[in-house]
């Protein structure tokens, strides 16, 4: 049915006269008339009793003006969401992310984007950097906050940096190596290394035997658990020593970080897909970039 028709009888059902409904609308009285017979023809059904000199609505005319006003009030929403969501104030944003890095300014972020944009619905899904890639390169994932892996230029996602962080070593509070102010890598030599497995975050991984290997070693590998967490679990355990980001905070007294040297960063980075611009994304991203230029001001 046309939307067109539709109004037009909506008018002549609420008016129960052609001239009113007319100077409502500002057409001309016979085109009126013509619209409402066209749409009695396509339904195949008389809409308005014109036996009377008043007019009346058919049973069938009394039904499609309930059925109208439900169908244009739900085209008035419609618009509304439609525009709510092209200005990012509506809609879904799927975020993932790694835990650490993230914990000194995700909270504040995400609460800041909340009172901007209430109607969103935020999910987030704490995932490991591969895993975060993936999702977001399938669209199950809106926007990632993660560190860089080795498949980011075939997967064709789009990245901004946000930090980078400093490699540090894990190691018992009553190792030697716990009151130094510095470890230089060569120390690390003749221990054993507790360091993240390479499928759940190759870039770090990589960057951490490439400095073992700038150093004159190859790293004696103890374990390399799946979860961030679990290094320090081994660490104090008196399992190893374990290479680990700043971000990572000890849980217990047991365990103390200490920067390595020379220094060696990992960036986190901000990754989302280059197919299509969801608003709620992109106004995530405005609020992201907004954090980064304070940031650099507060430095």
């Amino acid at each position: 049915m046309d939307l067109r028709h539709l109004r037009y009888f909506q008018a002549v059902a609420e008016e129960l006269s052609y001239s009113r409904a007319a100077r409502r609308l500002h057409i001309a009285q016979p085109a009126l008339s013509r619209a409402v017979q066209e749409l009695e023809e396509e339904l195949g059904v008389l809409l308005i009793d014109r036996k009377r000199r008043t007019i009346r609505l058919t049973p069938g005319g009394e039904v499609l003006q309930r059925e109208t006003g439900r169908i244009f009030e739900n085209l008035d929403d419609t618009r509304r969401k439609v525009r709510r969501t092209a200005s990012g104030d509506v809609g879904e944003l799927r975020l993932g992310y790694i835990g650490p890095p993230t914990r000194f300014f995700l909270g504040p972020l995400l609460k800041r984007y909340h009172q901007i944009y209430p109607r969103v619905t935020i999910v987030l899904e704490e995932r490991t950097p591969e895993r975060v890639w993936e999702m977001v390169s399938k669209g199950r994932l809106s926007v990632g906050l993660t560190r860089p892996v080795l498949a980011h230029e075939a997967l064709g996602l789009q990245s901004l940096l946000l930090h980078e962080e400093k490699l540090c070593a894990a190691v018992p509070v009553d190792h030697p190596y716990a009151e130094k102010a510095v470890i230089p890598w060569s120390s690390l030599a003749d221990e054993p290394i507790v360091l993240l497995a390479r499928r759940e975050g190759a870039g770090s991984h990589d960057t951490i035997l490439a400095a073992c290997a700038k150093a004159g070693f190859a790293p004696r590998i103890a374990h390399t658990p799946s979860v961030i967490g679990t290094i320090l679990r081994y660490v104090e355990a008196g399992s190893g020593i374990g290479i680990v980001p700043e971000s990572v905070a000890p849980e217990t007294d047991d365990v103390r970080l200490v920067p390595l040297k020379p220094v060696e960063k990992i960036p986190l980075v901000m990754v989302w897909s280059r197919e299509g611009d969801d608003p709620a994304v992109s106004a995530f991203r405005a609020l992201v970039a907004e954090w980064l230029e304070a940031e650099k001001d507060a430095d």
